[in-house]
């Protein structure tokens, strides 16, 4: 079972990594992100209105619910936010990295989840790989992100490890595909204040982006689903800090296909980060 969860999870982090590019490639990123998850929506929703009906947890669970619908609608808009106006290479190890260190210490705290000292050694070296590639190192003439940037990551970071971590509990009463239905339409609502609908051109946005859009469609919701399983099966303190993976595929793109500055010291960040993830995966539990 903790075999499978590895492979889920694994292939979580690529996909995110992987639409998280289609999306900085975007020339409107509100609407892109919006259109990538009206599909799954769709499909989903016959699937979420029988479950809702059927469904018979406590009141907890009802408001963990919209608490976990709410928190997705901010991260969206943070998040297309962080895209537009930072470099992938940086920003994306940056948000990663925020949830990757408070998932592991909500889930000693509050789920009274485990870690090996290696594991812990794991993390340890995420952190510095995160924080060299971030590019947060104080300087003459300040920190080397723009403050509005890194105000945007760092809420995309804090809504990542806030909304993983109320599925978490979640799973007790929902099905991953009726979390991953909250999850699309939490995410579509938080970005319908910032798109114009009515100066859309519907036909030239898909003739012109339909390749990337259908790729975006499965990849999105497919990466967050392949993820609500893993967790279903392994404790969160395991799986979190393996997803971050998608981390180190996400510098490697900006870097080499983006060409975005500062190559070296950010693939040398990925490759420890990726170290760290080793450790946490074979000898963390």
């Amino acid at each position: 079972m903790i075999s499978l969860a590895v492979l889920l999870v694994l292939g979580s982090g690529m996909a995110h990594a992987v639409w998280n590019t289609l999306a900085k490639q975007s020339e409107n990123k509100q609407l892109f992100l919006f259109m990538i998850y009206v599909p799954a929506t769709l499909v989903l929703l016959p699937g979420f209105i029988k479950e809702m009906v059927a469904a018979r947890p406590p009141w907890q669970g009802y408001l963990l619910l919209f608490l976990s619908l709410l928190i997705q609608a901010g991260y969206a808009h943070f998040l297309s936010k962080s895209l537009t106006y930072g470099d992938l290479s940086q920003v994306y190890p940056m948000m990663r990295g925020i949830s990757t260190f408070l998932l592991p210490l909500s889930g000693v705290l509050l789920l009274n989840e485990r870690l090996t000292g290696w594991g812990w050694l794991g993390l340890g070296l995420i952190a510095i790989g995160f924080f060299l590639t971030s590019g947060l190192s104080l300087r003459k003439h300040g920190l080397d992100v723009p403050r509005m940037v890194l105000f945007y990551t760092v809420a995309v970071g804090i809504c990542t490890m806030s909304y993983v971590m109320v599925d978490k509990v979640n799973l007790q009463y929902f099905s991953p595909t009726l979390l991953l239905e909250i999850s699309n339409i939490g995410f579509m609502l938080g970005l319908v204040p910032s798109i114009r609908f009515g100066e859309v051109r519907w036909g030239t946005e898909f003739k012109e982006h339909g390749k990337l859009l259908a790729a975006g469609s499965i990849l999105s919701p497919g990466s967050y689903l392949l993820f609500l399983f893993a967790m279903s099966m392994s404790p969160l303190i395991y799986v979190a800090p393996l997803r971050e993976i998608g981390t180190v595929f996400g510098t490697l793109i900006g870097v080499l296909f983006l060409k975005e500055g500062k190559g070296v010291l950010r693939i040398v960040s990925a490759g420890i980060i990726f170290a760290g993830i080793l450790l946490v995966g074979i000898l963390g539990l």
